[in-house]
């Protein structure tokens, strides 16, 4: 069990590496260093701009009457 757990440990070691360096990196650089979080953030605003106009889009389309299924009557 405690070779799993130091897989695991190791594992998350490895993955956090380049979140490791951007804080070494925050000493000489605060601008630098945070452009991940500023790419991040374009990233989700467009995405969030697209999921809009698709939903925008889908509403248009969308039969709205109040029996929208030919069983309902």
């Amino acid at each position: 069990m405690e070779t799993l757990l130091d897989a695991i440990v190791s594992l998350f070691e490895l993955i956090l590496i380049p979140f490791d360096a951007l804080r070494e990196l925050e000493n000489s650089s605060w601008f630098l260093a945070n452009t991940v979080s500023w790419i991040a953030i374009a990233i989700l605003v467009v995405a969030f701009v697209y999921w809009m106009k698709q939903l925008k889009e889908y509403d248009k389309d969308e039969d709205k009457t109040q029996t929208g299924h030919s069983f309902l009557g």
